[in-house]
């Protein structure tokens, strides 16, 4: 193969030789210039392999330690655990406090332990009824559902056109897309349960786990104010009632700031506003629950 035929075929496949390459000139390299300074500034050195996107050495260092410890939490595991929790915290402390009035700290004891372990049972078996008739909810929607599209595809067909209505389509394009979507069943009833009926799939372990999660945030919530008790002598019912609504009264200040915390955020003026008023609110309840516990014990043990 002659030498020029050999050259216009390497040319033409992509494949030049190193000893034919030209270098860059020099206003080559002055018109490139904001473009080679943009790639370095988001692939870093090494090409983007190894250099984080937009991140100096301080940012990679706070984006790896809290690598290690970013999780997630269910919203519906947190709303338990808080509700568990809240009831947890005031109740058995307001009938540990109204147990005090009898003068023993035995009684004191015995009784909360009873009210811990039947309140965390029936908070427990609530979270589990409630989270069951979701199940059952969503299972009888299902079969209305099928029975729609089985004996009335119409009228299951004119729910996806008035879909899309709300956005301004077009009749024709309503109709375009409601054919495309029923041309797939399983697609079909999806979007069917989730606009039309607006039931979303639920948890098969929900209940199960809600469960769990009420009646040992209530247990735990609940043990709390027994403490001191077990630490004073059976007849200075009054020093565990005083330890008592000490540990209590800081405890429900942070547990009334920390939920309000996960509800709204952290961060800004608004939210350390509204922490410090879930704080306060908090021990209001707490120190209103108590009181009135107080109260009715006594004027019942006085007849």
């Amino acid at each position: 193969m002659p030498e020029k035929d050999e050259r216009n075929l390497r040319l033409n496949s992509g494949h030049s030789t190193p000893e034919r390459q030209t270098n860059p000139t020099a206003p080559d390299l002055e018109a490139c210039q904001p473009l080679l300074s943009r790639s370095s500034t988001l692939q870093g050195s090494n090409g983007g392999q190894d250099t984080p996107i937009f991140t100096s050495d301080k940012g990679e260092a706070r984006r790896r330690s809290w690598s290690h410890w970013s999780f997630s939490l269910d919203a519906r595991i947190v709303s338990d655990a808080i509700l568990g929790l809240s009831d947890g915290l005031t109740v058995p402390f307001a009938l540990t406090a109204g147990l005090t009035a009898l003068g023993d700290t035995k009684f004191v004891i015995l009784g909360g332990l009873a009210e811990l372990i039947a309140g965390a049972i029936s908070m427990g078996l609530g979270g589990y009824v409630g989270a069951k008739s979701e199940v059952d909810s969503y299972e009888a929607t299902d079969r209305k559902c099928n029975k729609m599209m089985l004996h009335d595809s119409s009228t299951a067909t004119d729910c996806v056109q008035e879909y899309f209505e709300q956005f301004g389509l077009s009749p024709e394009e309503t109709k375009r897309v409601a054919d495309h979507i029923k041309a797939s069943t399983p697609m079909f009833k999806d979007f069917l349960m989730q606009n039309h009926f607006q039931a979303p799939k639920p948890d098969t372990s929900r209940p199960y786990l809600s469960a769990l999660t009420l009646g040992i945030s209530y247990f735990i919530g609940g043990f709390v104010p027994l403490i001191p008790y077990f630490l004073v002598a059976r007849d200075d019912v009054w020093a565990g009632l005083l330890w008592s609504i000490g540990v209590m009264a800081v405890v429900l200040l942070i547990f009334g700031y920390v939920k309000t915390g996960v509800i709204r955020g952290w961060t800004g003026r608004e939210n350390y506003q509204a922490c410090t008023g879930g704080a306060v609110q908090m021990l209001v309840v707490g120190v209103i629950a108590a009181g009135a516990a107080v109260l009715l014990v006594r004027l019942i043990n006085q007849e």
